[in-house]
């Protein structure tokens, strides 16, 4: 009788920790190549949005390794709304301090920082928005940067 109150209990266990209780309606993270990210390589995401009364908040996640040889990271983010308007936007991101400590979180030599892009941002329209991710660095080629994600939460 005590195992098959433990085997319930661990098979609810599993199916709340699969349940997903939070806002974000989109979160996918694209992987760059090894030996760099190009200049001209963007990032694309998809996303079907279907409620345009909620407010969003719209992140872009850097994931860089401990050979990123820069405190900061330019990029160029642009969204292409449902009747094809394009709106594009410069961030500056920082991924270390003054003295070279990484910010963030992270373990080992990667590291994860969120960085805002849109607060309280309202889509004008249901339908399909294309994102762009794209470097903005001076170099043609910038190592380190190990993965580039976007996520969108409801605001609360």
């Amino acid at each position: 009788m005590k195992m098959n109150r433990i085997a319930i209990f661990a098979f609810l266990a599993v199916i709340l920790a699969s349940c997903n209780f939070s806002d974000t309606i989109y979160n996918e993270y694209k992987e760059l190549p090894a030996e760099g990210w190009n200049k001209d390589s963007a990032a694309v995401y998809n996303v079907d949005v279907k409620d345009i009364t909620s407010n969003y908040q719209v992140i872009a996640n850097v994931r860089n390794r401990g050979e990123y040889r820069w405190q900061n990271l330019w990029l160029f983010v642009s969204y292409t709304q449902p009747d094809s308007v394009v709106v594009n936007d410069t961030i500056e991101c920082y991924l270390a301090d003054n003295t070279g400590k990484w910010l963030g979180s992270g373990f080992g030599s990667l590291y994860e920082m969120p960085v805002l892009v849109k607060k309280n941002f309202k889509f004008k329209q249901a339908g399909n928005y294309k994102f762009t991710i794209q470097q903005g660095m001076r170099d043609s080629i910038l190592t380190g940067i190990n993965d580039i994600g976007l996520e969108i939460i409801k605001a609360e």
